[in-house]
């Protein structure tokens, strides 16, 4: 029987979402508490890969049991997880469902500000200086539509193919000192959301032109992007599955 379970994580102190050899990651939290409780190993396949310091505020996992589950199984799993990792739903799905493939849009946010605050600090990302807002979002329409992304993409990833469908992109002001960028696309690359935010930057600094934004998407090449935004303004907020793929 193939289960979704969907659930949120504080990344700040996590490797990366997936188990890697060094570092304590979510996959790894995730999977020693449901041998704990089911007393055998289980395989969690997720929807995505977040890297060190990139939180979920919604996550998807799928995993395979050849028994029923026992009762009130997420609320038991959230007793055995550490307090950054919280499940909200256990759902049964149909056996072939994937929580990667089957996903057909992602949202994600990156959270920025101006002011120094000791208390959301590991969520924003500081910035210093004034952004031009009006100009990142003329720069941004130039990232809707399906096209190649290279330009965007970790080098040396194993990848079948670099292009995307963005369908939504704009950078949001909430005052005076706080704003986020939200995307959504069908599907998204290594790095990908943190490279173009890290490039719109450039274009908010008036260091690139909006001309200038859209040669680096055409150009398919990393090294002409600006750096990779830091990890901890990133946060994964959404996943949509076709409606037909659950059982409960």
């Amino acid at each position: 029987m193939r289960y979704f379970i969907t659930f949120a994580y504080d990344g700040t102190a996590f490797h990366g979402s997936q188990t890697q050899p060094n570092g304590n990651t979510v996959q790894a939290e995730m999977e020693a508490a449901f041998a704990t409780i089911l007393r055998e190993p289980v395989a969690l396949t997720f929807a995505g890969r977040t890297d060190a310091g990139v939180h979920a505020q919604k996550m998807v996992a799928h995993f395979d049991v050849n028994k029923a589950l026992p009762t009130n199984f997420g609320a038991r799993l959230n007793n055995l997880l550490p307090a950054a990792i919280a499940v909200s739903a256990v759902q049964r799905v149909k056996d072939d469902a994937h929580a990667r493939f089957d996903a057909t849009a992602r949202t994600y946010h990156y959270r920025i500000t101006t002011k120094k605050d000791p208390f959301t600090y590991q969520y924003r990302t500081r910035v210093g200086g004034i952004l031009d807002f009006t100009s990142m979002n003329k720069a941004v329409k130039q990232l809707l539509g399906q096209q190649d992304f290279a330009s965007f993409c970790r080098t040396h990833t194993d990848v079948k193919t670099t292009i995307c469908d963005v369908r939504e992109a704009e950078w949001i002001q909430e005052n005076e000192t706080e704003a986020y960028f939200v995307i959504t696309a069908d599907r998204f690359l290594r790095n990908m959301v943190r490279a173009v935010v890290g490039t719109l930057f450039e274009v908010g600094k008036g260091k690139m032109t909006e001309e200038q934004f859209r040669e680096v998407i055409e150009s398919h090449n990393r090294c002409k992007a600006g750096h990779s935004a830091s990890a901890e303004g990133l946060s994964l907020v959404e996943i949509i599955y076709p409606k037909n793929i659950y059982l409960t």
